[in-house]
């Protein structure tokens, strides 16, 4: 009996200890996941294939804290007639040291006087981590039937 009440105690303190830990690692959790709440923005660009300057908007809307559902609109400045796309793309930001990398891929549906295509788009950027407003420069690239390349840079606001 005379060992039991010391170790009894240290038991004790060591669940107390354990338990606050835990609920420490979800309150960070939770602060990171709300803290990366929805953002949204405008940029502006240049599509190579198209020689067109673009104007467009996007929304990011995590879904875990590396990955959000990003679509975009952009608007092309062509010569003659109109042109847009819609993008619905996912966006992932693997673990890196600062967190300023993505990548992701979706769906693009470009439009065109004359007619409609879809396409696949792959795209890498980076986006500064601090502050309400936050720079991005991306690179895109939109393959399939209308298959081009082109790179934005704009703000995005948390």
């Amino acid at each position: 009996m005379k060992g039991f009440l010391p170790r009894v105690t240290l038991v004790v303190v060591l669940l107390v200890l354990m338990a606050s830990t835990a609920d420490a690692q979800r309150r960070t959790r939770r602060r990171a996941i709300q803290a990366s709440g929805p953002s949204y923005g405008a940029h502006l660009g240049y599509n190579f294939d198209a020689s067109s300057m673009l104007l467009g908007a996007q929304l990011s809307w995590p879904m875990t804290p590396q990955l959000a559902l990003y679509p975009t609109f952009d608007y092309y400045f062509v010569s003659a007639g109109s042109a847009w796309a819609l993008n619905f793309d996912l966006k992932y930001r693997p673990p890196t040291r600062y967190g300023a990398w993505y990548v992701g891929g979706g769906l693009n549906l470009m439009h065109q006087t004359g007619g409609s295509n879809s396409n696949l788009n792959l795209f890498t950027g980076l986006e500064g981590r601090r502050g309400r407003t936050r720079p991005y420069v991306e690179a895109r690239f939109i393959l399939g039937s209308g298959s081009s390349f082109q790179i934005v840079g704009g703000l995005n606001w948390h």
